[in-house]
């Protein structure tokens, strides 16, 4: 079974000489694919790439990725002066001294004091190191996640494969039985027109017409060649490399339109009671299929 499910989880880690980036990887449930980044603000441009990695794995699901990085060694500083501004600080407390009658002695340490005067700044973020070092930890993460969806969707496939068997088994009783459907009503029929005509016996042509008209308005062999039908595309789907949860939603979809219409044309208990078997099977690979990628 190729199937994979929508849940999954998986973590990836990366140490540089500079940084160790930690990536994790959950995904569950969702009708289309939904990816979240939760990431430091330092490398939110890397954002998409991270979404396109994520959506070129995994085509369906809610998949939340969180990205932490943890700094090693500090990044490189400079240290820049705002000569100008010195000047200019300096030149206002001169003036200033001046006007006040005091000596005019500022030494360069008070003027490194002053706002804006010294401008310390970090080394510009290196995106294209810091992607190859976060794509290495983001790929090992979506590995694992993968690989558990590929483990929980082996284990769906196998209880969908036994649930279809059980639907198989229904439908040749169904087959079986719809003979003595048609064979039964001729009896009731024969009996009632018997009754009605006081013991005579009933014209065979006119009750062979009726009998004829019952079993093709009763006739389900067309809804059991398509679920026959649908029951062999849903099991490629299972075997299938590609992505198939829709597929398979729709298909079940009309397995059920096929199964309601076999119980409405043949008013047997028997035969309503193995439809009632079908539609119940039917409805827990549903519940199943909501998983499946």
């Amino acid at each position: 079974m190729a199937v994979r499910s929508m849940t999954g989880y998986g973590r990836g880690e990366t140490r540089g000489d500079r940084q160790a980036i930690t990536v994790e990887v959950k995904s569950v449930n969702h009708r289309y694919a939904e990816v979240v980044i939760r990431m430091p603000k330092e490398l939110s441009p890397l954002e998409e790439r991270v979404r396109a990695y994520v959506t070129e794995r995994m085509s369906r699901g809610r998949i939340e990725v969180y990205v932490n990085r943890e700094r090693v060694a500090p990044g490189a500083k400079s240290v820049q002066v705002d000569r100008d501004l010195a000047s200019a600080y300096h030149r206002a407390l001169s003036e200033l001294a001046d006007s006040l009658g005091m000596e005019a002695s500022v030494p360069v340490s008070e003027l490194l004091r002053l706002p804006d005067v010294v401008i310390v700044s970090e080394e510009a973020e290196d995106l294209e190191a810091s992607w190859a070092q976060l794509e290495s930890a983001l790929g090992q993460a979506v590995d694992s996640a993968v690989a558990m969806r590929g483990s929980e969707g082996r284990r769906l496939g196998a209880d969908l494969d036994s649930r279809l068997h059980a639907i198989e088994a229904q439908l040749a009783f169904i087959r079986e039985r719809a003979p003595a459907v048609v064979e039964a009503y001729r009896t009731r029929l024969t009996q009632r027109a018997t009754e009605l005509l006081g013991g005579a016996v009933p014209d065979e042509a006119r009750l062979a017409v009726e009998v004829v008209l019952y079993a093709e308005r009763s006739s389900i062999t067309e809804e059991l060649v398509r679920m026959e039908s649908h029951i062999v595309h849903f099991r490629e789907f299972l075997r299938s490399e590609e992505p198939t949860g829709r597929k398979m939603d729709f298909l079940l979809q009309e397995m059920h339109r096929e199964t309601n219409t076999m119980g409405s044309k043949i008013g047997d208990v028997s035969i309503a009671q193995a439809v009632v078997e079908v539609k119940s099977e039917l409805e827990k690979i549903r519940e199943q299929v909501q998983n499946i990628e």
